[in-house]
């Protein structure tokens, strides 16, 4: 793959560079309807393939929270059309990564000496390149070490490129009016964190050594020594990426899964934090099948005001109350005071159908994510929300600030239990308290 030289790191040129993006995707709906003028039975499946293309260059060029907003979007699989999803998806792993000059350039401004200094072996050739960082393999006195290389210019352009990328950005978390400046500015602190690695650095040891004991759940070491604000090294983890794993072993698709789930309820119920990236680059199958967690910079500390009623409506004795489950989507945000009597009702209806859906793998001793029926029910819902012109019309944006990564994180969840086609003990991570 082509490596990069240069990132545009000024609030210019990045904007420059997503004009041109927006204007490619002009033409495209130009040339789009020119064509259906001639033919009206043509489809939008080549002008999506066309506009994901563009958009997608335009992004990864830019590298940093414009590329981090097509990962997110990748992992919308019941709200995007396929070809943004096949598109997006891969900037969780086929990214251009930078040059071995600007990768050596990047060591000598933060600890002042070349990678060859600090190891014994360095590749400057990147294994594996997202959105915020890139991959090396090192080795330092006989362990192979995996080193992330923070690009340049990301955390300085977060604010700005996400002032830019905005319009998509509304789309991936359907945000509308006046009052969705919490919303990104939520998204704008995480992303923030993110590019912090000395913070990544404490998350990490601290995730492990809390979720260690966790059956069937592998973690690298961690070394401080090794690591700055822009660079972290852990071990180096083999396996595949879980997206690339193919297995039809049941047995080994349950275990993989229960440690994916145990792991994600000991964090949400019992630390009241969680990795709020599920998507699959973030999570390897190694030679032993069993799951290897990666990567802690996307962090979400859940607040107890929020985590109550948040959980409480997974109670279908709650769901199914009306006056208690309107006490609670007041609490949530959800509803609000100045609601009127016409919002009340639609807002309340909307999200029993939603949460009578969404919590059902909370509500059962037993799970199976391979059920297809399940998903298909979150598909329509989702279907029914994009056409739904009255919802367009309401009073605001729904919900605490809370939602967007606690939502994007059970999402994330679902689908990477799907995949694996597992079936789960909901309440198994209980014996790890």
């Amino acid at each position: 793959m082509k490596t990069i030289d240069y990132i545009p790191t000024s609030k210019i040129e990045r904007a420059t560079k997503l004009v041109q993006t927006g204007a490619k995707v002009g033409v495209n709906y130009l040339k789009y309807y020119g064509e259906k003028i001639v033919n009206s039975d043509l489809t939008r499946d080549k002008l999506n393939e066309e506009n994901a293309e563009d958009i997608y260059d335009g992004l990864k060029s830019l590298k940093g929270s414009a590329l981090k907003v097509a990962q997110m979007l990748s992992m919308d699989k019941n709200f995007l059309p396929q070809a943004y999803v096949e598109k997006f998806s891969l900037s969780q792993f086929s990214v251009p990564p930078l040059s071995a000059p600007l990768v050596l350039k990047t060591f000598k401004s933060n600890f002042g000496k070349t990678p060859y200094e600090i190891f014994d072996e360095f590749n400057p050739n990147s294994i594996n390149a997202a959105s915020i960082g890139q991959v090396h393999l090192a080795v330092k006195e006989g362990k192979k070490l995996a080193v992330k290389i923070q690009y340049p210019g990301v955390a300085n352009s977060i604010s700005s490129d996400l002032a830019l990328v905005k319009p998509i950005a509304i789309r991936m978390f359907n945000l509308q009016g006046k009052d969705s400046d919490k919303y990104f500015k939520e998204v704008e602190d995480k992303l923030i964190e993110e590019t912090n690695y000395e913070l990544e650095l404490a998350q990490s040891q601290e995730v492990v050594k809390a979720c260690k004991k966790i059956d069937n759940l592998r973690f690298p070491n961690y070394y401080p020594e090794f690591s700055s604000q822009k660079i972290i090294t852990m071990d180096w983890m083999s396996g595949v990426h879980l997206s690339e794993f193919k297995n039809t072993n049941p047995e080994i698709a349950n275990k993989l899964g229960q440690a994916l789930w145990d792991f994600y309820m000991y964090q949400i119920h019992i630390l009241k934090k969680v990795h709020a990236d599920p998507h699959p680059g973030n999570f390897l199958v190694n030679h032993q099948n069993e799951l290897v967690a990666l990567d802690f910079g996307c962090m979400k500390a859940i607040p107890e005001d929020f985590y109550i009623p948040y959980f409480e409506l997974v109670d279908k004795k709650i769901i199914n109350d009306p006056k208690l489950f309107r006490a609670k989507l007041f609490e949530l945000e959800i509803l609000r005071k100045d609601d009127s009597e016409d919002e009340i009702d639609y807002f309340t209806q909307l999200f029993y159908d939603l949460l009578s859906v969404f919590t059902q793998p909370l509500q059962f001793e037993v799970f199976d994510f391979s059920n297809e029926k399940f998903f298909n029910s979150i598909a329509q819902l989702g279907e029914r929300f994009s056409k739904d012109t009255h919802l367009k019309k309401m009073n605001g944006n729904r919900g605490s600030k809370h939602f967007i990564y606690m939502n994007r994180t059970f999402f994330g969840l679902y689908h990477l239990l799907f995949d694996l086609k597992a079936t789960i003990v909901v309440n198994q991570f209980e014996k790890y308290r």
